[in-house]
């Protein structure tokens, strides 16, 4: 099992706090450092954990050197899809290819209210064709001229970006972010990811998947799931309190408990096809939970 670190920053994270758990994650032998792409929208107390994701992907590119860096995911609505290809490529250089894309259709519309972003009502099928871009813009060659004159976009010319550093961006599809989703993923991605599920909506997940995308056999299926991890009982139940969560539920549907309760509940996930797995840390300055979990947990996932 691969094992990821997932992050939301926009509940108050500033980038030097992003940027220590990074190195601790990388240093700790974590394979990846994802984050969420939202902007804070509570009133009070989160204007210092406003960052944009890929500025800080830019920022965590140069200050990091072996850890994957990615989305989970980019909000398609933020960005224009030739100019999120350009940014993303350019990341990508910057990291010396360790770049990978989640990217959904775009939620929350109080959010893009409150930084004036449009929401428009037709995000998904938006998102099928910016999916179908980036895909064409990754794979044309440099000097080539390309036209796409699409229901929502028209590109028209010959466009210059970064060389990505290994080949085409890898690119995640999530499981709740469109109807299309399978689809999506069986045309597009890279990676299926199904974000916090329980193992039974997991594999639901995963079996339509495979059933959609029966042709492929490189798709990497993977979750996302809310990590509370402790040596003791009392240690974990200190980590709920302090995410506002029960204790009970959290075991239910994530990763929970003493760090023996925490491998099987991992190992449940890889016997439905999971082999990659993003461990979302509510508290980005729990340092000794990180360390809880690549000590105690990781070493017996080799």
């Amino acid at each position: 099992m691969d094992i990821r670190v997932m992050t939301e920053p926009q509940r108050g994270a500033s980038y030097r706090t992003q940027l220590v758990l990074a190195q601790a994650a990388e240093s700790m032998g974590f394979s990846g450092f994802f984050r969420s792409d939202h902007y804070p929208t509570a009133p009070g107390g989160v204007a210092s954990g406003l960052t944009d994701a890929w500025i800080t992907l830019a920022g965590l590119a140069r200050e990091t050197s072996t850890i994957r860096l990615g989305t989970m995911t980019t909000q398609a609505t933020f960005r224009l899809p030739g100019l999120l290809a350009i940014q993303v490529s350019q990341v990508d250089q910057m990291s010396n290819g360790r770049v990978e894309l989640g990217i959904g259709a775009g939620s929350c519309e109080d959010e893009h209210r409150t930084y004036g972003i449009p929401y428009p009502p037709d995000r998904n099928a938006r998102f099928e064709e910016q999916l179908g871009i980036l895909h064409t813009l990754w794979h044309l060659p440099g000097d080539s001229t390309h036209r796409h004159n699409g229901t929502y976009y028209q590109l028209e010319g010959r466009p210059s970006m970064p060389t990505p550093e290994r080949g085409p961006i890898p690119v995640i599809v999530s499981g709740t972010d469109t109807p299309r989703a399978a689809v999506l993923a069986a045309d597009y991605a890279n990676e299926y990811n199904a974000p916090f599920a329980s193992v039974a909506e997991a594999r639901a997940q995963f079996d339509y998947v495979r059933a959609v995308a029966h042709y492929r056999d490189d798709l990497v299926y993977s979750v996302t799931v809310a990590a509370c991890v402790g040596r003791d009982e009392a240690e974990v139940t200190r980590r709920a309190g302090a995410m506002g969560s029960d204790v009970d539920e959290l075991r239910a549907n994530g990763i929970a408990g003493t760090p023996n309760e925490a491998v099987e509940a991992m190992l449940r996930y890889a016997e439905i096809g999971a082999t990659r797995m993003y461990l979302c840390l509510d508290d980005m300055s729990d340092l000794d939970h990180l360390e809880t979990i690549a000590s105690a947990v990781l070493p017996q996932l080799e």
